[in-house]
């Protein structure tokens, strides 16, 4: 198995904190800089898994570089550079403590909620008669607080203003430009032979102004089905063939895990392990039209710390 990121601890000049979330590890830089290092943890049902994928932090880090650089134009974004394979280092922003989440197609966890007997889903109807993965009338906005431990909670539009974590003007701001995102989303998945099916995307505010941040439509933000024999499976009630991190959790469920108490994780063979590292690659390639160079895993967290250290000491 090739060398993979779990845990980072670098000490950057100019570093006042690191952050570690469930993949990507934070470093504020004097509260001017973000440097983001994209580690190859995995999480499911909010748990980080115990084994590293190998190239998972390089695939997610370049898709994201390539669609921030993709959307600029609807958007200004926090990314100013990606010094290394696994690195964005961007603008420093205060985060919006909401993601701003969109689905085209009823699947995944609003699919769950629906086939439980739900019909509404933070705030917004569902249409009677639905079947697992048909698209929506429109796509629907469903926000989710940003949990720092534990599980994301579904949010209504209503929710969020009478609570203050967004202010009124600001979310309509949101929403429209979660809105254009998956629309240009959705036109370049669907020039490489894909539907995008759900995202998520979180913003930020430099003062006045927001960016969006983090990553963008990579497979752990986002759900891709294949164009091609979607309509055939719809209609024959088969599974549809996607590109996104839903495997991994349809293969914890068969195993017994859904990130509930006193559930044990299952075995991460190599096999395994492996296979998944090969969906973010197939994943990468599918997406971008682009092959995928993997980067040297010899000695991987000493490139990460050297490529941003040489970054760092040369921006002005």
């Amino acid at each position: 198995m090739a060398n993979a990121i779990l845990k980072n601890n670098f000490n950057f000049s100019g570093q006042k904190n690191h952050y570690e979330g469930k993949v990507r590890d934070v470093y504020n830089i004097d509260d001017k800089l973000l440097v983001m290092v994209v580690s190859d943890r995995i999480s499911a049902f909010d748990v980080v898994l115990p084994a590293g994928i190998p190239y998972k932090g390089q695939v997610l880090n370049q898709i994201a570089a390539k669609f921030l650089d993709a959307t600029k134009d609807i958007v200004p974004n926090w990314k100013i550079a990606t010094p290394d394979p696994m690195v964005t280092v961007g603008k420093f922003c205060e985060p919006f403590k909401v993601e701003m989440v969109i689905r085209g197609y009823l699947t995944g966890h609003a699919w769950r909620e629906y086939k439980a007997g739900k019909r509404t889903l933070c705030g917004v109807t569902l249409p009677e008669g639905m079947k697992e993965n048909q698209k929506f009338p429109e796509p629907i906005i469903t926000p989710t607080t940003k949990a720092e431990f534990g599980h994301d909670e579904d949010i209504s539009r209503e929710e969020i203003i009478r609570s203050h974590l967004v202010c009124g003007m600001d979310y309509q701001i949101l929403e429209h430009y979660t809105q254009e995102l998956f629309e240009r989303g959705t036109e370049i998945a669907d020039e490489m032979g894909l539907i995008l099916v759900d995202t998520k995307y979180e913003f930020g505010k430099v003062g006045d102004k927001i960016f969006l941040i983090d990553e963008i439509h990579t497979p752990d933000s986002s759900r891709y089905f294949y164009k091609e024999g979607y309509k055939e499976r719809q209609n024959n009630n088969e599974a549809q063939k996607q590109l996104s991190k839903e495997f991994v959790r349809e293969w914890l469920m068969e195993k017994g895990f859904q990130g509930k108490e006193g559930q044990k994780i299952p075995e991460m063979t190599e096999e395994f392990v492996n296979s998944v590292s090969e969906r973010y690659i197939e994943l990468y390639e599918k997406i971008t039209g682009e092959k995928f160079i993997k980067s040297d895993s010899t000695d991987i967290l000493n490139r990460v710390e050297k490529n941003t250290s040489d970054y760092l000491k040369n921006y002005k």
